[in-house]
């Protein structure tokens, strides 16, 4: 890639920071109408499919139950790819069990949006229509990576990405999740680069950070000790937060990456109407508000009814991936970034 074209990628990737508009409004109650509510009743059950956490997920779920207790949540969960492939093949074999598919990679669910039901929940107008890539499809939720540093351990924690480049932190003290985990991860490989710019690998690699496999042993590795300081989703260290864990958390300067989600409800469904009542509601504006003060995830809403702790909308500016972008530069971009931090599938 020639300079002038890095430097016209790097002014649409600047273009693309602080599309939301992060204001405050009234909180709305979700209301289902009737009829939904008694077709979701009578089947009692929805299979849910996910790429979330399981404990994110599960949390989702708890809250779900407390106003319809009525329906039983089944939630199986595997990584990004993994899911898709399990979709496809028990699709392929008439077998697809799941009720709602809810996952964090849009472009591998644009690819099998054959397999959705049009789905659109009440508030679909609320929505950003950069947060979507097709009408079947929803951002359930919309988490944002954030520097998390052991504040146990490490008294002059980094503030911004490019602190993480910084010689000090060398040698395993940092830990990052590889390229290749899933859709979450790819939305901070592509802001690095695109933002960030060709430079900013090969000057973190050099620090030589640990890698992990996801998020989730990256952030109990963090707890622990066993690194000091991580880029992680906030939605997977943020509970340990609440709950009393050592961790110092800032949302960068130079931009919070964000990947809104892709959920559907399949055509083969077996209980759709529990599966649009738990999309309906996690799409609301209530589900919302779980989402980001309990979960700590931002919002595909136009107008954001919260703001998760620590976010300042007058310093930190939201950078939501370009759809055709990431689909064209996925597969190269990911093969350069093993290439440089010494990965190998």
């Amino acid at each position: 890639m020639t300079r002038k074209m890095l430097t016209r990628r790097q002014a649409l990737a600047a273009a693309a920071i602080g599309s939301f508009a992060i204001t405050g409004r009234a909180r709305a109650a979700f209301q289902p109408s009737a009829t939904l509510l008694e077709a979701a009743r009578k089947e009692g059950r929805v299979v849910v499919y996910t790429a979330s956490f399981t404990e994110v997920m599960q949390e989702v779920v708890n809250d779900f139950n407390k106003h319809f207790p009525f329906i039983k949540v089944e939630v199986v969960r595997a990584s990004g790819g993994q899911l898709i492939t399990r979709v496809q093949t028990e699709a392929a074999a008439g077998k697809l069990t799941a009720d709602v598919v809810d996952h964090s990679d849009r472009a591998l669910m644009k690819r099998i949006e054959d397999l959705f039901q049009d789905y659109a929940p009440p508030n679909a107008a609320d929505y950003l229509p950069a947060s979507l890539v097709s009408p079947k499809l929803w951002p359930t939720i919309t988490p944002c990576w954030v520097i998390v540093s052991q504040s146990e351990l490490q008294k002059n924690p980094p503030k911004t990405w490019w602190d993480l480049c910084k010689p000090e932190y060398a040698d395993g003290q940092i830990g990052t999740v590889i390229g290749p985990s899933g859709g979450t991860t790819w939305t901070r490989i592509m802001f690095e680069r695109q933002v960030l710019g060709e430079d900013y690998w090969p000057k973190q690699a050099a620090v030589k950070p640990r890698l992990y496999p996801s998020g989730a042993p990256l952030s109990d590795a963090l707890v622990r000790g066993e690194v000091n300081i991580a880029p992680l989703i906030h939605n997977i260290i943020y509970p340990k937060k609440l709950q009393g864990a050592p961790v110092e958390i800032v949302f960068p300067p130079e931009g919070v990456p964000v990947t809104p989600y892709a959920s559907g409800i399949p055509k083969t469904a077996q209980h759709p109407n529990a599966g649009r009542l738990f999309l309906d509601y996690m799409l609301s504006e209530q589900g919302q508000i779980f989402s980001i003060k309990e979960q700590g995830n931002l919002t595909s809403l136009r107008v954001p009814p919260a703001l998760p702790e620590g976010f300042d909308a007058k310093k930190q500016k939201i950078w939501v991936p370009d759809y055709e972008q990431s689909e064209k530069l996925h597969d190269p971009w990911l093969a350069e970034w093993n290439k440089v931090f010494g990965y190998r599938q």
